[in-house]
């Protein structure tokens, strides 16, 4: 195994741990709908995360089928409405099932060495294959950490 395949297995190793703290916090069966941030509650934070990390897998996949991959376009404020609006309406279960799908396409991709630069959105520069797992996995930390702070629920990290 090169330097590069254990640096994108380590990543891939945190960015698993952090999907499955989410995941543990949103089987609790909280209220879901407590608010975190100003606009944004538990769930939308979950739509928001799913949202993204769907763009990851497709991003990923085209490349690795050899297609063109079609980034997010917009000014990222306006993708994170977007991704809130278009998941609002999921229930936590199929979100859950969304991600988690992402998660095995992400996987299915993730150490092929034909792939070099993944692009993350249109106007923002492309991550390697390890920097966007680290990128995803800080992501879903802050926002974990956000959610756990609000709920009262202490963080354990690793």
């Amino acid at each position: 195994m090169t330097d590069k395949e254990k640096h994108i297995k380590t990543n891939l190793k945190i960015l698993r741990n952090e999907l499955e703290q989410l995941f543990d916090f949103f089987e609790k069966g909280l209220d879901y709908y407590k608010m975190v941030y100003e606009f944004w509650n538990a769930k939308d934070i979950l739509g928001h995360i799913t949202f993204w990390h769907e763009s990851f897998a497709r991003n990923i996949s085209d490349l690795g089928k050899g297609i063109k991959p079609k980034p997010l376009k917009g000014k990222l404020s306006e993708v994170n409405k977007q991704s809130v609006e278009t998941t609002k309406n999921e229930s936590i279960e199929n979100l859950i099932k969304r991600l988690k799908d992402a998660q095995v396409t992400i996987e299915e991709y993730i150490f092929l060495d034909r792939i070099n630069l993944i692009p993350y959105k249109k106007g923002s520069r492309d991550y390697s294959r390890s920097e966007h797992l680290e990128v995803v996995s800080n992501h879903i930390h802050k926002h974990l950490k956000d959610i756990l702070k609000k709920y009262g629920t202490t963080y354990k990290q690793n």
